[in-house]
Order: C-alpha cells, then structure tokens, then sequence
C-alpha cells in the first residue's frame, strides 16, 4: 500500500495540483476541476491486488470530468467501481448521472467520457481490465451511471466485501491479494451482469465462486442461529445438501468446518472482551449457537488448547497473548 497524496503534507496553494496528479498516477487523468476544497486529512492511498487495483479516496468536495481528449491521450481500456464509504459521490456517464451514499457504488467504463463530484466523500475505487468482464459492450453502455445498493444480494456482498478490504489494504497485497482478486471480480462481474439480467454470462466457476461467497456470507450472518446446518443452508440457497458439499470441495474447509470454526472463533473474541467479562461462558457460548455447554468446552479446548474458562482468564493462554489465533478446527463426528 502507498499513500499517494495526503492534503498536510502539501502547502494549501499546491494541494489541487498534486491531488489531479496522484488521481492520474493511480486511475487515470481527470482534468475541469472545478470548486475544489481540501480537508487536513484528505489523502489518496493505492493497493495492487492481483490483477486489481484499489484506490481510497477521500475529498472534502469538488468537481472532476474526464474528457474525450484525455481518453484519445491516455485510454488504458480499464473500468471500475466507485464504492461510497462515507459522505456523498455522484457520478455521471451516457447521460446518467446517480449519487451515491454510504454503502452504494455505481460502475464507470474509463474509455467513456464521465464526470464525478464529491462531498466530504470517503470512497473506495476498484480497477480492472475492461477485457475481463464477461460481458458485452452493449451491457457494459447499460451498466454505466446506475447506483447499486444493498437491495440486492449481488451488490450488498460486493459492498461488504470491498469496505472489509478499504480498511486493511496491506493485508491484500502480494501473494494474498493474487488468491482473493479472482473472488473480487466475480462478485462484481456477478452483480453487473444480474443487473442486465445475464447471469449465464459468467463462466462456470466464476458462479461456483460467488455461490460459495453468497454462502459464506450467509453463515456469518447466522452464527447465532443454532438451527444453522449445511443442510439448512442448502434448503435456503434451493439447492441439495450433496450440491452444497460438491461446491465446497475446491475449498479449504466442509461446510460444517466453516460453520464451527467461524462460531468458536466469535466464541473467542468475546470471551477475551473486558466488556463481557461478567458474561458466564455458556451464555457466550449459547450467543453464538453453541448451546451443549460439555460439547463447547471440549471443542474449545481441542482448538485452543485450554478450556474456555481458563483461556479467558488467562488473557488468551499462557502469557496472556490476546492474538492468539488457534488453528483451524478438524471434523466432528455429526455435523453433516
């Protein structure tokens, strides 16, 4: 990750220019500026994430376009997203324009001429080869200048999932950001392509991916559920239990795996909690679906090494290592 611009590092008279320039670096050049204002902790930061890159931008407020003489000069054929984490963005291109609050991101082809304006924005621009899209240029005129929400499940994951990466950028870098960019575009190749109603545009296993996305989100969502089973998540995503399985067999965990590991893990982070500590094991445990407070325990315990009651007090284990992660739980006889 490299910050590209922050407005206090730059004198107020030069901030305009260095700002259109580190937005040129990052994307591509803009150019009409137009009332253009600086807040002391603007900045400009970049990822490369595999064959993605991430910008996040914040901009106290102003106006930029990108005209038909910058694309003749520079057209690097690249789309993107625009992902609004704060504040308000618009957007306009092929004579629509949206504007977009916290949680909305709307699609911009960048060999288009467009138009943007903040204010006291917060937002997260993600780049991609136009070529990678499985769709037509037909589809792509279509997708330009629409605001996607969280109304849909495609355009909520896409959103959740690109503010998780915004506030750990470092994280995604290198050899872990080449394993999760394939995910990434999926999701928004997914939600693009449900919008003009072409969901068959997608290869085989860019569905299969975003089917497993949907369903890992989905489990994270209903942790506390103590009903949560594959064969409950299977019924819910109207497909068989044996489907359900044959989707998760590239992965690195059973379905159920994912289910215990993630409710041990919540488990986990709210028995280390200073707020919680009056709050008895089972109940934690119980929060979380957990309700067999033997069969918690002895899960814990093989997980983690200690039971339950004994890591909380321990602050984690021995030396009181609160970052301790644990590894990874195995099978249990009856999850399925």
């Amino acid at each position: 990750m490299s910050i590209s611009w922050r407005a206090r590092d730059v004198a107020p008279p030069d901030r305009e220019e260095a700002f259109v320039e580190a937005v040129s670096e990052s994307i591509v050049p803009y150019g009409d500026m137009r009332n253009v204002t600086f807040g002391e902790h603007d900045e400009v930061t970049t990822a490369n994430v595999g064959m993605l890159r991430l910008m996040r931008l914040r901009w106290n407020h102003g106006q930029a376009a990108r005209s038909t003489r910058q694309i003749r000069r520079s057209d690097p054929e690249m789309c993107k997203i625009d992902v609004t984490m704060s504040g308000r963005f618009s957007s306009e291109q092929a004579g629509r324009q949206t504007t977009l609050v916290a949680g909305t991101f709307t699609f911009v082809d960048l060999s288009r001429p467009h138009r943007v304006a903040a204010s006291r924005a917060a937002l997260t621009a993600v780049m991609f080869p136009r070529a990678l899209l499985p769709l037509r240029d037909k589809d792509l005129r279509e997708l330009t200048g629409v605001a996607f929400d969280a109304s849909g499940s495609a355009g909520a994951l896409v959103t959740a999932v690109i503010r998780q990466m915004a506030t750990d950028l470092d994280a995604y870098e290198g050899h872990g950001g080449a394993r999760v960019a394939p995910t990434v575009l999926d999701l928004i190749s997914a939600a693009l392509a449900a919008r003009v109603d072409r969901p068959a545009a997608l290869p085989a296993e860019s569905r299969r991916r975003v089917l497993v996305e949907r369903i890992r989100a989905y489990i994270e969502s209903n942790l506390g559920d103590p009903d949560l089973s594959p064969r409950a998540i299977a019924a819910r995503h109207h497909i068989s239990a044996r489907f359900l399985h044959r989707l998760f067999e590239p992965e690195e965990s059973t379905v159920a795996d994912l289910i215990r590991h993630r409710r041990l893990a919540r488990c986990r982070r709210d028995l280390l909690d200073p707020t919680l500590e009056a709050t008895p094991v089972s109940a934690i445990a119980a929060r979380w679906g957990l309700r067999d407070a033997a069969y918690f325990n002895r899960l814990f315990h093989l997980t983690y090494g200690l039971p339950p009651g004994e890591y909380r007090r321990l602050g984690g284990g021995p030396g009181g290592d609160r970052s301790t992660v644990g590894r990874a739980p195995g099978r249990a006889r009856g999850d399925r």
